[in-house]
Protein backbone atom coordinates (compact mmCIF):
# COMPACT_ATOMS: atom_id res chain seq x y z
CA UNK A 1 0.00 0.00 0.00
CA UNK A 2 1.29 3.36 -1.07
CA UNK A 3 -0.16 5.41 1.66
CA UNK A 4 2.50 5.07 4.39
CA UNK A 5 5.08 6.49 2.08
CA UNK A 6 2.82 8.77 1.24
CA UNK A 7 2.96 9.91 5.04
CA UNK A 8 6.38 9.63 5.21
CA UNK A 9 7.14 12.00 2.60
CA UNK A 10 4.33 14.31 3.49
CA UNK A 11 5.54 14.69 7.03
CA UNK A 12 9.40 15.31 5.84
CA UNK A 13 8.08 17.67 3.50
CA UNK A 14 5.96 19.60 5.77
CA UNK A 15 8.97 19.47 8.36
CA UNK A 16 11.30 20.64 5.58
CA UNK A 17 9.14 23.70 4.41
CA UNK A 18 7.85 24.83 7.88
CA UNK A 19 11.83 24.35 9.03
CA UNK A 20 12.54 26.87 6.50
CA UNK A 21 9.89 29.19 6.96
CA UNK A 22 10.88 29.15 10.65
CA UNK A 23 14.42 29.67 10.15
CA UNK A 24 13.75 32.90 7.74
CA UNK A 25 11.26 34.66 10.07
CA UNK A 26 12.42 33.55 13.95
CA UNK A 27 16.43 33.09 12.92
CA UNK A 28 16.94 35.06 10.00
CA UNK A 29 15.26 38.15 10.67
CA UNK A 30 17.01 39.05 13.56
CA UNK A 31 20.66 37.58 12.69
CA UNK A 32 20.31 40.16 9.30
CA UNK A 33 20.30 43.02 11.80
CA UNK A 34 23.05 41.99 13.21
CA UNK A 35 25.08 42.33 9.71
CA UNK A 36 26.64 46.14 8.23
CA UNK A 37 23.98 46.92 6.03
CA UNK A 38 26.10 46.63 3.07
CA UNK A 39 26.20 42.91 3.66
CA UNK A 40 22.46 42.17 3.81
CA UNK A 41 21.25 42.55 0.69
CA UNK A 42 23.55 39.63 -0.70
CA UNK A 43 23.08 37.77 2.07
CA UNK A 44 19.46 38.39 1.54
CA UNK A 45 20.00 37.33 -2.10
CA UNK A 46 21.92 34.03 -1.42
CA UNK A 47 19.68 32.88 1.00
CA UNK A 48 16.57 33.16 -1.13
CA UNK A 49 18.24 31.88 -4.35
CA UNK A 50 18.86 28.79 -2.41
CA UNK A 51 15.81 28.51 -0.16
CA UNK A 52 14.00 29.00 -3.45
CA UNK A 53 15.93 26.02 -5.54
CA UNK A 54 15.24 23.50 -2.27
CA UNK A 55 11.68 24.90 -1.46
CA UNK A 56 10.20 23.92 -5.01
CA UNK A 57 11.33 20.65 -4.70
CA UNK A 58 10.02 20.69 -0.86
CA UNK A 59 6.33 22.02 -2.51
CA UNK A 60 6.08 19.94 -5.08
CA UNK A 61 6.58 16.55 -2.63
CA UNK A 62 4.72 18.06 0.48
CA UNK A 63 1.45 18.74 -2.27
CA UNK A 64 1.44 15.72 -4.26
CA UNK A 65 1.84 13.47 -1.20
CA UNK A 66 -1.07 15.70 0.22
CA UNK A 67 -3.34 14.95 -2.83
CA UNK A 68 -2.39 11.24 -3.13
CA UNK A 69 -3.34 11.44 1.25
CA UNK A 70 -6.47 13.43 0.36
CA UNK A 71 -7.66 11.01 -2.35
CA UNK A 72 -7.00 7.75 0.17
CA UNK A 73 -9.47 10.01 2.55
CA UNK A 74 -11.87 11.01 -0.68
CA UNK A 75 -14.75 8.63 0.75
CA UNK A 76 -14.52 11.40 4.40
CA UNK A 77 -13.68 14.38 2.57
CA UNK A 78 -17.04 13.87 0.29
CA UNK A 79 -19.09 14.38 3.45
CA UNK A 80 -16.61 17.12 5.50
CA UNK A 81 -19.11 17.47 8.48
CA UNK A 82 -20.26 13.67 9.21
CA UNK A 83 -16.71 13.16 11.44
CA UNK A 84 -14.40 15.62 13.24
CA UNK A 85 -11.48 13.59 11.17
CA UNK A 86 -13.49 14.71 7.93
CA UNK A 87 -13.96 18.56 9.21
CA UNK A 88 -10.26 18.84 10.55
CA UNK A 89 -9.33 17.26 6.92
CA UNK A 90 -11.50 19.91 4.82
CA UNK A 91 -10.27 22.75 7.27
CA UNK A 92 -6.61 21.60 6.58
CA UNK A 93 -7.11 21.75 2.53
CA UNK A 94 -8.27 25.13 3.20
CA UNK A 95 -5.58 26.21 4.63
CA UNK A 96 -3.10 24.30 2.47
CA UNK A 97 -5.07 26.14 -0.85
CA UNK A 98 -4.70 29.24 1.21
CA UNK A 99 -0.86 28.85 1.53
CA UNK A 100 -1.06 28.45 -2.58
CA UNK A 101 -2.93 31.97 -2.21
CA UNK A 102 -0.18 33.45 -0.70
CA UNK A 103 2.69 32.36 -3.27
CA UNK A 104 0.35 33.98 -5.87
CA UNK A 105 0.13 37.30 -4.01
CA UNK A 106 3.26 37.29 -3.49
CA UNK A 107 4.38 36.55 -7.02
CA UNK A 108 1.65 39.23 -7.79
CA UNK A 109 3.26 41.87 -6.17
CA UNK A 110 6.87 40.71 -7.24
CA UNK A 111 5.57 41.09 -10.91
CA UNK A 112 4.06 44.40 -9.96
CA UNK A 113 7.03 45.81 -7.93
CA UNK A 114 4.57 46.43 -4.96
CA UNK A 115 6.70 43.68 -2.53
CA UNK A 116 8.32 45.66 0.26
CA UNK A 117 9.50 44.80 3.60
CA UNK A 118 6.88 45.20 5.44
CA UNK A 119 4.34 42.87 2.79
CA UNK A 120 7.01 40.01 2.80
CA UNK A 121 7.20 40.17 6.49
CA UNK A 122 3.49 40.01 6.96
CA UNK A 123 3.31 37.11 4.06
CA UNK A 124 5.69 34.98 5.80
CA UNK A 125 4.13 35.30 9.52
CA UNK A 126 1.17 33.87 7.98
CA UNK A 127 2.13 31.28 5.97
CA UNK A 128 4.23 30.78 8.91
CA UNK A 129 0.84 30.41 11.22
CA UNK A 130 -1.62 28.58 8.71
CA UNK A 131 1.10 25.59 8.68
CA UNK A 132 1.60 25.59 12.65
CA UNK A 133 -2.33 25.27 12.65
CA UNK A 134 -2.55 22.53 9.77
CA UNK A 135 0.13 20.53 12.16
CA UNK A 136 -1.98 21.02 14.76
CA UNK A 137 -5.19 19.95 12.88
CA UNK A 138 -3.15 17.06 11.16
CA UNK A 139 -2.48 15.76 15.10
CA UNK A 140 -6.35 16.46 16.17
CA UNK A 141 -7.76 14.41 12.89
CA UNK A 142 -6.41 11.59 14.87
CA UNK A 143 -7.38 12.20 18.31
CA UNK A 144 -10.30 15.06 18.55
CA UNK A 145 -13.25 12.50 18.05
Amino acid sequence: MLYPYLLVVHLLAAIAFIGTLFFEVVIWQTVRRQLPTSAQPPADQALSVRSRKVLHAVVLLLYGAGIGLAWHHRAALRHPLDSSFASLLSLKIVLALSIIGHYLLLAYWLQRGRLNEQRARWIRWSILGHMLVIVMLAKGMFYWH
